[in-house]
């Protein structure tokens, strides 16, 4: 069989000119990470109950004090993780992930820790408890907050107080209802509702469902017919009764 190298040649050098080609595009078009600079931070912080506890701006204020804010650096130069323990290192943020883009863009993902009460103990220590019964520091104010009173330990705030006002606040009704848990010298605790001029007494903090669902419906078959404001204390701490003591009356 007869070969003509001449063609042969040719489709090679073909084949090999049309890689190199190929090849000079890709290296051409991409972006030189060692001369790219950060154009942009885009910053996304998950929305949670406390609307606005942690901002975009307190944010970038985080990186810049930790001296990684990636605003103009070569993208060689930006380190993730620098950024991501910057920020897990911040008492309000519970997840942090950064990445970046080849066209010079810095992507923060923030998750926050969520305020579920804020703690006023008889004993003058004040903070607030997260929704996992961690302690959080008071240095800011927060708006529409369950407020705890009375003789709460930071380890009896976070073990039965957390369990007790998170189950509250997974309930609509109750969460906007309660506006004060105190807990008694005993550790017993008492609620102090928005709507009516009564305390409801729960006793130990157990059972808080169905002493809450009994309430509840104390609320719709009686005080709905007797009268929001006929009762001055309620106690639901045994099943199967409710005990109210009455508002005396005014002579």
């Amino acid at each position: 069989m007869n070969i003509n190298w001449k063609k042969s040649l040719l489709v090679v050098c073909d084949i090999v000119i049309a890689a190199y080609l190929v090849m000079a595009v890709t290296a051409f078009n991409k972006p030189d990470q060692a001369v790219t600079r950060c154009t942009e931070v885009k910053t996304d912080i998950e929305a949670n109950i406390v609307d606005g506890f942690l901002t975009a701006d307190e944010i970038n204020k985080m990186l810049r004090q930790e001296k990684v804010y990636p605003l103009g650096m070569p993208m060689s130069e930006i380190n993730s993780r620098k950024i991501e323990d910057a920020l897990r290192r911040n008492p309000f943020v519970e997840t942090a992930e950064c990445h970046k883009t080849q066209s010079g863009l810095v992507c923060i993902k923030v998750r926050q820790r969520v305020p579920v009460v804020k703690v006023m103990a008889a004993s003058g220590d004040n903070y607030y408890i997260d929704s996992y019964g961690s302690v959080m520091p008071e240095n800011r104010y927060v708006n529409d907050l369950i407020v705890a009173t009375g003789q709460i330990s930071r380890k009896y705030a976070q073990t039965h107080l957390s369990r007790v006002v998170n189950d509250i606040i997974q309930d609509k009704f109750w969460q906007s209802q309660i506006v004060q848990v105190n807990v008694l010298d005993d550790g017993t605790m008492e609620l102090v509702p928005r709507v009516g001029d009564h305390i409801i007494y729960i006793g130990m903090p157990t059972g808080i469902n169905r002493k809450l669902e009994r309430m509840r419906k104390f609320y719709l078959y009686g005080l709905n017919k007797a009268g929001w404001n006929k009762y001055s204390y309620i106690s639901v701490e045994f099943d199967n009764q409710i005990i109210c003591k009455k508002v005396k009356s005014k002579m």
